[in-house]
């Protein structure tokens, strides 16, 4: 569906549709939340197809509708196999689904096991916070309600782009101090051992408001200010000195720490896992405005029968 806003890929059709009918779709940050209520409604997804076919039949007659608009239209870039890294168009949700239960056995025999049910929205979403992260600088929002599977989405998106995943540990006395001292483990593998991370940051986690000052710097430069002390700037600096002079750029402070913080850039990314339901999503995003201006949207929407069919199969 269109609701992760993802437009990595944009075909003729369906530059076509959005030019046509702009007003006809609502954007990440309008699209309403449906309530399990409204379940048997239409969902922009069915709503996106119906107005593809209806240009279809317009400017493309020479070509079949059924072609044009042809499932799956999802790429990856683990489309050639998990760790090739060629980003393609997937053949076919049986393909996926042998590609991501393939790498989902491999992530259980080393982490704690995750008994997933990878039913054709779940891959959908993994699909779309693997392409997400997998650029630099991407960091990716997913919101949905409890229980629907965010977390362990994000992990196994995480593993299959080779990545390793860091959650904070909360406790009663987890403070703003315990989220700088994570973050600085995060930058210095990130940005000195050239470490691919993703960061699950989950409402959940949100023990002290001021944890959204720093996630708000995070997102939108990756320079939080004050996040290490004077000692170990030093030690970052002198770090990454041989390889600022490699590239040509200027030996100083600031151009050192700079090189330094795009390389975290480049590595480090944001999963946050928020629920829409309450005032709390929308009084955060009005006070930190890189939780919705410095992500890709990610919606979860009710799932659909089937996928609660094979859920029901399985347990």
């Amino acid at each position: 569906g269109i609701a992760a806003m993802d437009t990595t890929l944009v075909t003729p059709l369906a530059a076509l549709l959005f030019a046509g009918h702009a007003g006809a779709l609502p954007t990440a940050t309008e699209m309403p939340v449906p309530d399990v209520q409204e379940h048997e409604e239409q969902l922009p997804g069915q709503k996106y197809k119906e107005l593809a076919l209806e240009q279809a039949k317009k400017y493309f007659k020479e070509m079949s509708p059924t072609a044009l608009t042809a499932e799956p239209l999802v790429f990856a870039h683990f489309a050639g196999g998990v760790g090739d890294k060629l980003y393609d168009k997937v053949a076919s949700f049986g393909e996926l689904s042998t590609l991501l239960e393939g790498a989902l056995v491999e992530y259980n025999e080393t982490n704690a096991a995750m008994n997933l049910v990878l039913f054709e929205d779940a891959m959908r979403h993994v699909c779309r916070v693997s392409r997400i992260i997998e650029s630099s600088g991407g960091h990716a929002l997913m919101v949905g309600v409890g229980g629907m599977g965010k977390q362990s989405l994000a992990r196994l998106a995480t593993f299959v782009n080779g990545y390793s995943t860091f959650q904070v540990v909360i406790t009663a006395r987890y403070g703003v101090n315990d989220l700088k001292a994570d973050l600085q483990t995060m930058y210095r593998k990130s940005g000195l051992k050239n470490e691919g991370i993703s960061f699950i940051f989950t409402d959940q986690q949100i023990a002290d408001e001021r944890f959204l000052v720093f996630m708000n710097d995070l997102l939108s430069s990756g320079n939080i200010p004050g996040l290490f002390p004077p000692e170990d700037m030093d030690d970052i600096i002198n770090a990454v000195r041989p390889l600022v002079k490699r590239a040509g750029l200027p030996d100083t402070r600031e151009s050192c720490y700079e090189y330094f913080i795009n390389v975290v850039r480049d590595n480090l990314h944001v999963i946050l896992c928020f629920s829409p339901i309450g005032e709390a999503i929308k009084v955060r995003t009005r006070r930190f405005p890189a939780l919705v201006n410095c992500v890709v949207i990610d919606w979860f929407q009710p799932w659909p029968e089937e996928a609660l069919t094979s859920v029901s199969k399985r347990f």
